[in-house]
């Protein structure tokens, strides 16, 4: 049997789901809640999906989803008087996006008899104070890209800077129950309230890139979300879901998801070094890591993103079978992209250096191209 963590020193947090929306079970939070939890924070966004979502404002999770995790959150989080967290609200973060999530939370407070104090923390730029910030040489460009211009940050249809713990921690202090964040780091929910409550900063954001992700850092990450709890000297993590593990390998592995460096992590006040962290195994479940550090930076950053229209995108997928096409696949394709071309011009009267086609087979070298084995036309194709 595996060794449950019990409340004790330091500071106890849920991170039920890699992104609100994804699901989890009620039961998992119930878990959590057991082993002495201080706050419930979770990921309300990403960048995953591409610009999209910032550049059109609107979430790519669905407000029923999004509801039906958050009514479970709330609910344990006001009868257990604990702070629930949410960071980069409806996806990218947008003020639309907080105001989004908020109107849900407003909604399931009404109808499930819930009070609670709510901070909504906006972290959408005008275009004013991103040139401002441009003409005073307060904005550098990040590799691969060059410098900010103040006619492409014209261009952006929205642009937000990613906040860290800083503001969470303002919120939280001033009595806020339920903070919903815009953009922020993945990790400054579970950052600041451990750093409010005296955390060491090395323990302190090492924990929360850990769990950034819920299940990510467990040998089942489709299981559930995960409880982490942080003192003095380092944290331990353990699956709230009862099929789930973590270990050694599973924890540290997870530095290097999405990140450049496996051993240091850029924060917007510093750098989490785990070049000198360890990794051990408590039981078969439940991982504890320690030696973990952090390097304050002299002046404090926000990664800027924004997002401006680039165009409309049509996408359509037509199934081939016809053997005479597939046997010739490669004359057939040719002479179907000019003809579109010809179609292009002569109907919205645009030249190539306007649009751009793109045309893949699925089923005809598509994954493996020029490596691919055999002989033979295929018997069908997707064309995207």
């Amino acid at each position: 049997m595996s060794a449950q963590p019990h409340p004790g020193p330091g500071v106890g947090i849920i991170f039920p789901t890699g992104m609100l929306g994804a699901g989890f079970s009620a039961e998992s939070v119930k878990r959590g809640i057991a082993m002495g939890a201080d706050a419930i924070a979770v990921d309300g966004g990403s960048t995953d999906s591409g610009p999209y979502y910032l550049g059109a404002g609107t979430a790519k999770t669905d407000a029923s989803a999004v509801e039906q995790d958050l009514r479970i959150l709330l609910a344990a989080a006001r009868e257990n008087r604990i702070p629930l967290i949410v960071g980069s609200c409806g996806t990218a973060g947008t003020d639309a996006g907080v105001d989004w999530v908020a109107e849900i939370a407003v909604r399931i407070a009404a109808e499930d008899r819930l009070s609670f104090r709510m901070a909504r923390i906006y972290s959408e730029l005008s275009v004013a104070t991103v040139i401002s910030a441009i003409d005073a040489g307060r904005v550098r460009g990040l590799p691969p890209c060059g410098d900010l211009s103040p006619e492409l940050a014209r261009s952006c249809s929205h642009i937000v800077a990613l906040m860290g713990h800083d503001p969470i921690v303002a919120a939280l202090e001033a009595g806020a129950g339920v903070v919903l964040a815009g953009r922020a780091t993945d990790t400054s929910m579970v950052a600041a309230v451990a750093l409010m409550r005296g955390m060491p900063a090395g323990p302190a954001w090492h924990a929360a890139k850990t769990v950034e992700c819920g299940g990510q850092c467990t040998t089942n990450p489709a299981a559930g979300g995960v409880f982490v709890r942080i003192d003095s000297e380092g944290f331990t993590v353990t699956p709230l879901a009862a099929d789930a593990a973590c270990t050694p390998s599973s924890v540290a592995a997870h530095m290097l998801y999405e990140n450049a460096d496996p051993l240091r992590l850029l924060e917007p006040t510093g750098t989490l070094d785990t070049s000198a962290a360890t990794y051990t195994a408590l039981d078969e479940r439940v991982v504890r890591v320690e030696g973990s550090r952090f390097e304050p930076s002299s002046r404090p950053t926000a990664k800027l993103e924004g997002a401006r229209l680039a165009g409309y995108e049509t996408i359509s997928v037509v199934g081939i079978r016809d053997p005479h096409v597939l046997a010739n696949l490669d004359t057939w394709l040719t002479y179907f992209r000019s003809v579109l071309e010809d179609r292009i011009h002569a109907t919205l009267e645009l030249g190539p250096q306007h649009y751009d086609v793109a045309l893949q087979c699925y089923g005809a070298n598509a994954i493996l191209g020029p490596l691919e084995y055999g002989a033979g036309p295929p018997r069908e194709v997707g064309l995207l």
